[in-house]
């Protein structure tokens, strides 16, 4: 007995270091996870403690707030086992067996493989526990109703599928699943029909969200303004390049996932987004404002006016100051609306990779007419941004009429 026992014993010894490692191992791979699923983004409130909750997230249903995911057993996950966790990410249900509202991107998480669901769940249960309550969701008739998310879920649930990878790259293959799964991009930049579900037939073509147009993330469109698969990772990582710099609900997803990701996963990104045989992106042609359209030869004086100082008199911008007009991808689409807001709601001051900063841009609505704005609107698209439609006031105006109420903050 003494024998068998001491056996047992230095077998547990020898065996307890490498399971200490394995256990360091999966958390260390859930942090990672936890960043490149966004976690941070959609359960941290503005100042608030890192997984904490109370971020409201507007819905067209109502006001949804972010849930305390530290573990904490009062207010956070701290009772929930693996299982439990597991069936929370990819199925939206909560541990007492309510339904999740699908702000929750369970829609996309459902395809997370039960190793990855772990991983992350290792990693949450080392963070600090933060013993506060989230604010609690409520929704008006009937969409407080949680028990009606039953009949969503079998419809939509479980809808998404992976587009079939034979003949594909790993590279790309990897990409899918970091857009698709982890990064959840088609949530935001897919449109949704009067359900508030995906429309996944037309997955990744754009949607809008808060009044932003989510753009296309289609091969073909990215090309169309400028993108490569070189600026698209820089992008991803730096958070700006050639074409801008990521402003409104993408400026959260960088600060908090995107510049943590390897260059590997960053490249597979760009690689699944435009293909493993990409398009070539289309170079942009300036157009002189002596060839542009009245009102946008109008706007030119107005962007002489209200823009030159900070974006430079030809557009090339100031770095650490303002971004180029000259190849904007914001500029660049055939929707204003993105261009519109940015012009009224301003944006706040950012904080990109290393030292990179942006100052702050300060919002002009209530500053312009609406003829001085559509003027303008249409000198920055056609001198810089390769559109040729003429908008009219009634379009500007009708934009602004569809866009919420903006909070101006800083980001």
């Amino acid at each position: 007995m003494k024998v068998f026992l001491t056996r047992l014993t230095l077998a547990v010894g020898l065996a307890a270091p490498v399971l200490l490692a394995h256990a360091d191992d999966q958390v260390k791979r859930g942090e990672y996870l936890a960043r490149a699923a966004d976690c941070m983004a959609c359960h941290t409130a503005p100042g608030g403690a890192p997984f904490a909750g109370g971020l409201p997230i507007v819905s067209p249903f109502g006001t949804i707030f972010g849930t305390n995911i530290t573990p904490s057993k009062d207010h956070g996950i701290g009772l929930y086992n693996d299982d439990e966790f597991f069936a929370a990410l990819t199925e939206g249900k909560r541990r007492d067996g309510a339904n999740l509202y699908p702000a929750m991107p369970y829609t996309s998480y459902h395809l997370m493989p039960r190793e990855d669901s772990d991983a992350i769940h290792a990693y949450l249960k080392t963070i600090e526990p933060i013993e506060r309550a989230a604010p609690v969701t409520s929704l008006s008739f009937p969409f407080n109703v949680r028990l009606g998310l039953m009949g969503w879920n079998v419809l939509y649930g479980k809808a998404l599928k992976l587009e079939p990878a034979e003949g594909k790259s790993a590279a790309w293959k990897r990409g899918q699943y970091m857009v698709e799964v982890l990064g959840h991009c088609g949530e935001c930049h897919t449109p949704r029909g009067l359900p508030g579900a995906m429309e996944l037939d037309k997955r990744l073509s754009g949607g809008v969200l808060n009044g932003y147009l989510a753009p296309s993330l289609l091969a073909t469109d990215l090309a169309a303004r400028g993108w490569n698969e070189q600026d698209l990772g820089t992008f991803l990582k730096h958070g700006m390049s050639a074409q801008g710099t990521m402003f409104n609900e993408m400026f959260p997803v960088f600060h908090n996932s995107t510049q943590g990701l390897s260059d590997s996963d960053l490249a597979a990104m760009a690689t699944f987004l435009l293909g493993d045989k990409p398009p070539p992106a289309q170079a942009l042609v300036e157009v002189p404002v002596d060839k542009l359209s009245p009102s946008a030869q109008r706007g030119h004086q107005e962007y002489l006016n209200v823009c030159a100082g900070c974006h430079a008199a030809g557009g090339e911008g100031k770095p650490h100051i303002a971004v180029a007009m000259r190849g904007n991808t914001t500029l660049r689409l055939q929707d204003p609306r993105n261009l519109l807001r940015v012009i009224e709601d301003g944006i706040g001051e950012q904080k990109f990779s290393g030292f990179e900063r942006m100052q702050p841009m300060p919002g002009f609505a209530g500053k312009l007419s609406s003829q001085q704005l559509t003027d303008l609107l249409n000198y920055l698209r056609q001198g810089w941004g390769g559109q040729s439609a003429e908008l009219a006031v009634n379009q500007v105006q009708k934009l602004q009429a569809e866009a919420p109420a903006i909070e101006h903050k800083a980001q």
